[in-house]
């Protein structure tokens, strides 16, 4: 192979070298070696990236065994969990963008590396990092922290938080609890985004089998870690790259694992995201087909009552797989150098309890749906798998917000009430902009009976309840959840895939013509940026 540093001009290649040795690199390695970016998203904030900087140095024993020069640099990550329920998660959606800027910049600006191992955790730094391995197209590899260990199972904890919302157990109460269960550092132990982009990693073929779920701090994570910074190296001798991995039917692939677990509804604004880096095109309505035919096979919180973790020893991901494969293309390639067929042929099957066969599912083909209707006639999405089944057909009172913090006002107040159609709006792409999660609005709302939450914004992976999001188009375009007013009656059926408002044709075009955009205050920076620049949730949230 003709290294990337070799093609650089003589002089240069000379300078290069010498920038690189003055950084502790041995003039020897640089000589005849390949050198391998580890694109590290460690940080002290966020608990599933606090593993990240030991996982590295394990990475680098694997590329150094394997012949190869690794080279660590850092981009920024997130944690959802703390930006929840404030203003500050108006900036995660928007730092996707950054990792996937940032890493461009750091690799294809250097014009030195042959290859990239990628160590993230949590919801927009995998995706990101697909994206910018999508973008940049030399050989790739994904590499997380894996989940912590839970000690209480998932409704304890959800017990703890209603507790607390009740005033029945104090603050210190509620954290102490709570660290029953996040044990630890790692990615929070349910099907959140997180861990739902790392399964996804290993439907598309860009991590090793079982690569997602093994535990954070464990051994066996750390040998994962190893065993991937030397397959990377037999993909930069193999030229394996992303392009050659995230074929159409490897994203079908991911769609396909994401209905079968009852995965995150972030997956369908990253997966087109990411179509568009590869120059496919993905849209909700290839979503919709895909998941009206396949059943849930597992019940995996927030669809049942177990965690990821128990989803790992039953077999994880490979074993999810291995139920699927007379639908998946099986001649997909993987980071392993073979076929996703000849991968699965190696795993064991799973434990049945934990993970269901197509004969035998949980639930038949509800994990995500996309529902249209007068309310969103572009489209709206909602995890099926975690509604319960008396709010599955849903009538209701329309009650307006204009944003989250307005709603948070009214439930403190006590004004939101059984029968509530709770529409929260200007919470999308643009309108927020940012397009917050209204996880924590999902989580009051429980405590209230038959009720939904209607938003242009967007969900955790771990929301449940009637929780109906990413309508299309937004209220900041003008879109018909601008026009819906308090008393309309909203109807939802999911049986059906609608969402309407009894409103006629007539008086929504009279509304349309006197309606005008909520006025904020003027954003600056980043978030102005990104509201002058995002496309629909329905396209990815790509920039334009």
């Amino acid at each position: 192979m003709v290294r990337a540093i070799d093609k650089l001009e003589p002089f240069q290649k000379a300078i290069s070298k010498a920038h690189l040795a003055s950084a502790g690199i041995s003039i020897d390695s640089l000589d005849h070696k390949p050198l391998i970016a580890i694109a590290n998203s460690w940080n002290e904030i966020c608990p599933g990236h606090e593993p990240l900087r030991q996982l590295a140095q394990e990475v680098k024993k694997g590329i150094l065994e394997a012949g190869g020069e690794p080279i660590e640099f850092n981009t920024i990550a997130m944690c959802d969990g703390i930006a929840q329920g404030h203003s500050g998660m108006r900036y995660c959606l928007p730092h996707r963008e950054i990792i996937t800027d940032s890493i461009e910049a750091m690799v294809v600006g250097e014009g030195v590396f042959d290859g990239i191992v990628f160590l993230g955790a949590c919801d927009k730094i995998i995706p990101g990092m697909l994206n910018a391995a999508a973008r940049i197209n030399l050989p790739s590899i994904i590499v997380t922290s894996g989940p912590c260990y839970a000690q209480i199972k998932p409704n304890d904890s959800k017990d703890l938080r209603q507790q607390f919302l009740k005033g029945e157990i104090t603050e210190r109460q509620l954290i102490e609890g709570t660290l029953e269960y996040y044990t630890g550092p790692g990615i929070c132990p349910f099907l959140g985004t997180a861990n739902t982009m790392g399964a996804l990693c290993e439907a598309l073929g860009m991590m090793l089998p079982g690569g997602s779920l093994i535990p954070s701090s464990t051994s066996m994570r750390r040998f994962s870690a190893r065993e991937s910074g030397s397959a990377l190296m037999k993909m930069v001798h193999n030229n394996i790259t992303p392009s050659k991995i995230m074929t159409k039917e490897a994203l079908e692939n991911a769609i396909i694992l994401l209905s079968a677990i009852g995965g995150s509804l972030n997956a369908l604004i990253h997966l087109p995201a990411l179509a568009a880096e590869l120059g496919l095109d993905l849209n909700w309505d290839d979503f919709s087909e895909i998941t009206s035919k396949t059943p849930v096979l597992c019940e995996i919180t927030p669809n049942g009552n177990k965690t990821v973790m128990d989803l790992h020893y039953a077999g994880g991901i490979p074993a999810v797989l291995k139920e699927l494969l007379s639908v998946i293309h099986k001649d997909t390639l993987t980071v392993c150098g073979e076929t996703m067929g000849e991968v699965l042929e190696k795993s064991g099957k799973g434990n049945a309890e934990t993970i269901r066969s197509l004969d035998n599912p949980y639930s038949q083909a509800d994990g995500i749906q996309v529902l249209y209707g007068n309310l969103a006639p572009m489209g709206a999405l909602v995890k099926t798998s975690a509604v319960p089944m008396d709010v599955r057909v849903f009538e209701g009172t329309a009650k307006v917000f204009e944003g989250e913090d307005e709603c948070y006002a009214a439930f403190r107040d006590k004004k939101i009430v059984s029968g509530d159609a709770v529409i929260v709006r200007y919470e999308g792409p643009k309108g927020g902009p940012g397009m917050k999660e209204l996880h924590r609005i999902t989580e009051i709302i429980k405590s209230i009976p038959n009720t939904a939450v209607i938003t242009d914004g967007r969900f955790s992976g771990a929301s449940g309840g009637l929780s109906i999001g990413y309508l299309c188009p937004e209220a900041a375009d003008g879109g018909p959840i601008a026009l819906i007013q308090d008393g309309d009656k909203v109807n939802v059926d999911l049986y059906q895939g609608l969402i309407n408002i009894e409103v006629s044709e007539a008086e929504i075009e009279k509304r349309k013509k006197n309606w005008k955009h909520l006025e904020r205050q003027a954003e600056k920076g980043l978030l102005r940026r990104y509201a002058e620049t995002v496309n629909s949730a329905r396209t990815g949230a790509t920039l334009r």
